[in-house]
């Protein structure tokens, strides 16, 4: 995956509290076999802390950047995004925002923005206090995406997924996939607090894979807004098996063989590996968000 080295980024949309004291909170993420099994099986992609059981309440300010952020100072333009992984997932998320800004103003909608957060250890938001543990995940609360990004070392070393620049960005587009479904209105169909492999659950994660893959299709024609001009130049088969690989490396059923060692079909969230590289792929085939109706 390459970028315009003279693409300008917008860190606007990005908020580095990397480092930061945490403002407000403690997360309680459940000890023993019983919190780590919940953890487990809520983990990767999830749409908030709250709905994983691991939130300190809802009073918990939202996270905020309370001193200059290091990417602001340090990812401008596409070059800084070929060579340096924070500015990479800046430019990804720019990307992914313009695609779907424009994808809504096609269908005659008004797409919202909504930034990402780059924290370490520990982040209060909307959704309550959550830490590094839980994932990356999306809070509706406040409409933003929370990234830890040494997740993506144990993408690779913890979880058996091959890695690479477009496993992260797989990531990122899935987590951007729920705040469509949430402008959309369907991200509320997972709060019924049912489980399993037909759960709608499983079905609003499913979709999301697939949002993520109506982006990849469209990554290398969709125009920056400020420049007119393609921000991803460069898209190859190689890094979409990447991203599928990823995707297959946090299934129901990849997690819980690995971690509990048994595979429980009843207890699943996300889908199993299988459901979640077919997604995808039906996203990145057609390029369609229509065809992405996991409810049906």
């Amino acid at each position: 995956m390459q970028f315009d080295d003279d693409a300008d980024l917008d860190t606007s949309e990005v908020q580095d509290v990397r480092g930061s004291r945490n403002p407000g909170g403690r997360a309680t993420v459940g000890g023993g076999l019983a919190g780590l099994i919940a953890l487990l099986l809520g983990l990767f992609f999830g749409v908030g802390p709250d709905n994983l059981g691991l939130s300190s309440g809802s009073d918990s300010p939202a996270a905020t950047a309370s001193s200059p952020a290091r990417v602001q100072s340090s990812c401008r333009t596409g070059r800084d995004a070929n060579t340096k992984e924070d500015c990479r997932i800046v430019a990804v998320v720019n990307s992914v925002q313009d695609f779907w800004a424009q994808e809504f103003r096609r269908r005659g909608g008004t797409y919202t923005r909504s930034p990402t957060v780059f924290f370490s250890g520990q982040v209060a938001t909307a959704c309550g206090t959550a830490t590094s543990a839980v994932g990356p995940f999306y809070c509706p609360g406040d409409r933003k995406v929370y990234l830890d990004l040494g997740f993506f070392d144990e993408l690779r070393t913890k979880f058996g997924s091959s890695g690479g620049p477009f496993a992260q960005t797989y990531v990122v587009a899935h987590e951007y996939g729920h705040h469509v479904q949430d402008l959309m209105g369907t991200l509320g169909r997972a709060q019924d607090g049912r489980t399993g492999a037909n759960s709608n659950a499983v079905r609003v994660e499913l979709q999301a894979d697939c949002y993520a893959g109506v982006w990849a299709h469209h990554a290398t024609t969709t125009k920056d807004e400020s420049t007119g001009r393609p921000l991803i130049t460069s898209l190859t088969e190689a890094d979409i098996r990447d991203g599928l690989d990823a995707a297959a490396a946090v299934g129901d059923d990849r997690i819980q063989e690995r971690f509990q060692g048994r595979v429980t079909p009843e207890t699943w969230t996300h889908g199993s590996a299988a459901q979640r590289q077919q997604w995808f792929h039906q996203g990145y085939r057609t390029g369609d968000m229509a065809q992405c109706d996991t409810f049906r």
